[in-house]
């Protein structure tokens, strides 16, 4: 069992597969820090100097004047502006994602489109297509050679 264990966990797709979340833990990180730091806090001096991170409705009735105060007695709230934060951070982080995809896309098609070989020729008399190494067309029946040419109409 443990054998199998570690033949798992070696090999490639389960190694790029932690490492991917490794990297990908860290740059959710940084672009948490981007919106959190410097997007929202240029969208809230826009806005009129607007912290979202502050940004709650109190449910309790009884008013606090921050997020802080209401957690540290235990009232409801709604956090709107740190669900805003959150959803900034979801779609740059979505976008980015897309953006890298979309490039390995392009290179595999590139790829694919490089490694198809030809499987058919053209048969020269009724312009059908034949595999390669076809001597005789089975549409017209014309002879032909190993070029693809033809030699004679039966």
């Amino acid at each position: 069992m443990l054998k199998e264990f570690k033949e798992f966990a070696l090999k490639g797709n389960v190694m790029d597969l932690a490492v991917g979340v490794v990297i990908g833990g860290a740059f959710g990180k940084i672009v948490t820090s981007l919106v959190n730091d410097i997007i929202t806090p240029m969208i809230g001096m826009l806005l009129g100097k607007v912290d979202f991170s502050g940004l709650f409705i109190n449910l309790s009735g009884v008013p606090y004047k921050t997020i802080a105060e209401a957690k540290l007695a235990k009232a409801a709230t709604l956090n709107y502006g740190l669900f805003i934060n959150s959803v900034l951070d979801f779609v740059i982080i979505a976008f980015s994602i897309f953006i890298v995809i979309k490039q390995l896309n392009r290179f595999k098609r590139k790829q694919e489109v490089e490694k198809a070989p030809e499987t058919t020729k053209e048969c020269p008399h009724c312009i059908s297509a034949i595999p390669l190494k076809a001597t005789r067309c089975p549409n017209c029946t014309s002879m032909l050679d190993t070029k693809g040419t033809a030699l004679a109409h039966e």
